[in-house]
């Protein structure tokens, strides 16, 4: 919506605004409120999007994986093998269609998720405020916005206290804008001082202001329906792809030796064509989409569970890989359950003077912030008689604050903020004896003073004033020179019982614990030392502006805390880590976060937090506490786990028996497969591992950080694989040499001991340790066996004569049998060579990053 007759809002009056839009003071009610909803639509850019099958189906089948099958299914149908084709149509299916079953459920779920943590914003409605989803918002509604909060539509302003918004994504400019009710005649929407926009940030102060404007109908909106830009595909879903295209390369490239070859050795063209075409559907691991989203989703419901709400699900598996997790103290680290533990005069003597101003600066124009908070609980009642004339919001930059109140008996200009930022703006103090000059020597024992309380584990807040005389104005930081030194708050926020059980945890799975704090530093030491970091150096953020960049990611490996940090250094700091290829975590709630949760491999927040950190996270916990980041960590190690079994069965079993089918081709007189037959083993075989996504996982599986490693899996591919193959050649040895089989009796007899080695081999190397001790979901166990009785059953009925099989004397099938458990023991006994180098090439890394020492 906009203004009648295509003129800019902010040129018009707040009454006149009011009045079209049928607004008053009591704002909406809420049949008023519905009713406008109905009319203009949900307060986003777009109509929620619908999932469309139809495009979900095409969009699966230009994947490389689908095309290779498509590909397959149309030289079949071409060459009139309607089995065959109809077996690649029906594999084809069972990939595209569960895995858009599959997505459908996991974006609904996501979506139940997302408005679980949907963010919200404080507007008017039946004459209070109330917090409703920013969707719902609807032009005419009154909206409250305060520091933290991200613009939730167009609106006119109508009364602000020290308010200024960040308008970079709008408007480009990095600098805050001050915002401010009254007329504006410029048509220019950056001129607009009395105008709020959709997808700006509040920095500091508060506001009242009108919606005038939602959805597409804002400037924001209108901006973003005439350039969509896509989301770029995560380093997850690349790498997948990246596998995908690695597959196909292969795939091909054996399909044409292998044509190539029978068509030079004099066998029949299109036979060849076939048994190519079979084989390349057989190396494709086509359920691997499925197979990931479904895991994926189980995994963002499962985290669910544990209190952690997925935004995007493929940073699970940035969780699962991240190796250092920074992290604020204040509610994370400590219980945020700040209190008011002392009130000191200037000399250092028990006062209340100084809680009672802080408290009347806190009630007045304070920021809703924990340490404000303390101090209004602290000092109930002392605003009683005070009114708020100015207010210069405070500054996470300069670290301080003030506001002019009108009082009982006097004016007075109240100042409060980090002592070393306040304490040298002050030319007097207040003692027992009345006012005195406060010199260098005053100033050096008021810190003194402040580190004796840092070194308790107490918090400092300087607090000051300064008698004003004349008339009113805003507040600007030229104000806040000759002030008198009233002396200190201190404040107690003591550790989490679980914080250092939670970091112990952290740190036995591979993951650094390191604390980026914008309190002092002499706190954050001491708080090190109690949750069990290492204490010995704390870097500030003076001393981080001395380092270069190489020279700070030198001394982020063994610094585990930093205080007194700008927004700027945060994100400085992670990307040092990120320099030396550490998977960095943030964890933060703040506005001064809001960088640093961008920069990180996988941005953390929590629900309360400001609006700007919770939009620039890829996750939020319900608690605010490590103990549910472990836990968050160690679902997203199990999703991802669950993973690399379906890939890594794929990269050995349908490699081992597909070369040894190509191989088998060139020196046998026959094929030793029907392509009708391969299609059936691959689908049986797909079937048998739809229960992965539900499998369990051994401990030492999440033990450590985890990355999609192609080397490792190229090692057990390498490993397995010809296992798989040697096997295969003694059956073929055994069926010509000592049985003297008949193709028809082959060709069955290695299906059999195909599908047998292949699904038997999952309850094998889908752990690291001995199948007994780590029994499979049921869910697996279903599928497997069930895939393996159709098989076993198959020839030896009247419908194994469709698919080319001959029911082999029992002589035959026992020695099958015994070559399978064969197989089984010597891939029990080899899994751990295979497996064995990634893990320990994983270990050593995580050794080399901790400074722990190998065992």
């Amino acid at each position: 919506m906009g203004a009648p007759n295509h003129v800019p809002f902010w040129t018009r009056s707040k009454e006149e605004a009011a009045a079209e839009l049928g607004c008053g003071s009591d704002g909406l009610t809420s049949p008023e409120a519905s009713a406008r909803l109905a009319c203009y639509g949900p307060n986003s850019d777009a109509p929620p999007r619908r999932a469309n099958a139809v495009v979900a189906i095409f969009r699966r089948l230009l994947e490389p994986l689908s095309l290779i099958l498509l590909a397959a299914g149309i030289v079949s149908a071409g060459t009139g093998d309607s089995i065959g084709g109809a077996i690649i149509v029906t594999i084809l299916a069972l990939s595209i269609g569960l895995d858009t079953f599959q997505e459908g459920r996991a974006l609904r779920a996501a979506e139940e998720l997302r408005r679980s943590v949907a963010l919200k914003a404080e507007a008017k409605r039946d004459g209070a405020f109330v917090r409703v989803e920013v969707e719902t918002l609807v032009p005419g509604d009154l909206v409250r916005v305060r520091a933290g909060d991200i613009i939730p539509a167009d609106a006119l302003l109508l009364d602000a206290a020290a308010f200024t918004v960040g308008e970079a994504a709008l408007t480009g400019e990095p600098y805050p804008v001050e915002k401010r009710p009254g007329m504006v005649t410029a048509r220019n929407a950056g001129e607009a001082s009395n105008a709020l926009f959709r997808g700006a940030v509040a920095q500091t102060g508060e506001a009242l202001a009108l919606v005038v404007g939602t959805g597409r109908s804002t400037l924001f909106g209108a901006a973003a329906s005439s350039l969509v830009e896509a989301q770029a595909p995560s380093p997850f879903q690349r790498d997948l792809h990246t596998f995908g295209l690695l597959i196909a390369r292969l795939t091909i490239a054996l399909v044409l030796v292998v044509l190539v070859t029978h068509v030079l050795f004099g066998r029949p063209v299109l036979e060849s064509l076939m048994f190519s075409v079979a084989l390349a559907v057989g190396l494709t691991p086509e359920l691997l989409p499925m197979i990931t989203t479904v895991t994926l989703s189980r995994g963002a419901l499962r985290m669910a569970a544990r209190k952690v709400i997925v935004k995007r699900l493929a940073s699970i598996h940035d969780l699962g890989a991240m190796t250092v997790l920074c992290t604020d103290k204040t509610g994370t680290l400590t219980s945020a359950e700040i209190t008011l533990a002392q009130s000191l005069d200037a000399e250092g003597a028990a006062d209340d003077r100084a809680a009672r101003l802080g408290a009347i600066s806190a009630e007045l124009g304070g920021d809703r912030g924990a340490l404000d908070a303390a101090l209004v609980a602290g000092s109930p009642g002392a605003a009683e008689g005070w009114s708020l004339l100015a207010r210069h919001a405070f500054d996470f930059n300069r670290r301080l604050g003030s506001v002019l109140a009108d009082g009982p008996d006097e004016k007075l200009l109240i100042a409060k903020g980090a002592p070393e930022a306040l304490i040298p703006l002050c030319t007097s103090m207040r003692t027992a004896a009345g006012l005195v000059a406060m010199d260098a020597a005053g100033h050096l024992a008021a810190q003194a003073r402040v580190r004796a309380l840092a070194e308790q584990g107490l918090r400092a807040v300087a607090v000051a004033s300064r008698p004003w005389s004349g008339a009113s104005h805003g507040l600007e930081a030229s104000d806040e020179t000759r002030l008198t030194f009233e002396g200190i708050c201190a404040f107690a926020d003591p550790p989490k019982a679980t914080c250092t059980a939670a970091i112990a945890r952290l740190a036995a799975a591979g993951i650094r614990v390191k604390i980026l704090s914008g309190d002092d530093p002499v706190v954050v030491k001491r708080l090190a030392g109690l949750v069990g970091l290492n204490p010995e150096t704390v870097l500030s953020g003076s001393d981080i502006d001395e380092l270069s960049d190489d020279a700070l990611a030198v001394q982020v490996q063994t610094v585990d805390a930093y205080g007194r940090l700008a927004p700027d250094q945060k994100s400085r700091l992670i990307k040092a880590l990120q320099s030396r290829g550490d998977v960095v975590g943030f964890l933060g709630d703040g506005i001064n976060d809001a960088p640093a949760l961008k920069v990180a491999d996988i941005g953390l927040s929590v629900d309360g937090a400001t609006g700007v950190a919770q939009a620039a996270a890829d996750m939020i916990l319900l608690a605010s506490d490590l103990e549910v980041v472990a836990d968050g960590v160690e679902e997203g190690r199990r999703t991802f786990a669950n993973i690399l079994k379906y890939v890594r069965m794929g990269a050995s079993s349908n490699f081992g028996n597909m070369l040894s089918m190509a191989v088998a081709s060139l020196f046998l007189p026959f094929l030793p497969m029907l392509p009708t037959q391969i299609l059936l083993n691959n689908l049986l075989y797909d079937f048998s591992e739809i229960g992965i996504p539900f499998d369990t996982v051994r401990p030492e599986a999440v033990a450590a950080p985890q990355v999609w490693n192609m080397r490792g899996l190229m090692v057990f591919a390498g490993i397995m694989g010809p296992l798989s193959s040697a096997f295969d050649l003694l059956t073929f040895a055994g069926l010509l040499l000592v049985f003297h089989a008949v193709p028809e009796e082959f060709r069955t007899v290695w299906f059999l001991e195909s599908m047998a080695t292949q699904i038997l081999v999952i309850f094998i190397i889908r752990t690291n340790g001995r199948p007994w001790r780590n029994w499979p979901h049921p869910a697996l166990t279903l599928s497997s066996l069930a895939a393996l009785l159709v098989a076993m059953v198959l020839p030896f009925t009247p419908a194994g004569a469709w698919f080319g099989f001959q029911a082999p004397p029992p002589a035959v099938t026992v020695s099958v049998a015994a070559l399978v458990v064969a197989y089984l023991v010597c891939a029990e006994l080899l899994k751990q060579f295979a497996i064995a180098p990634a893990i320990r090439r994983r270990a050593d890394g995580r050794r080399r990053g901790t400074g722990l020492k190998a065992p």
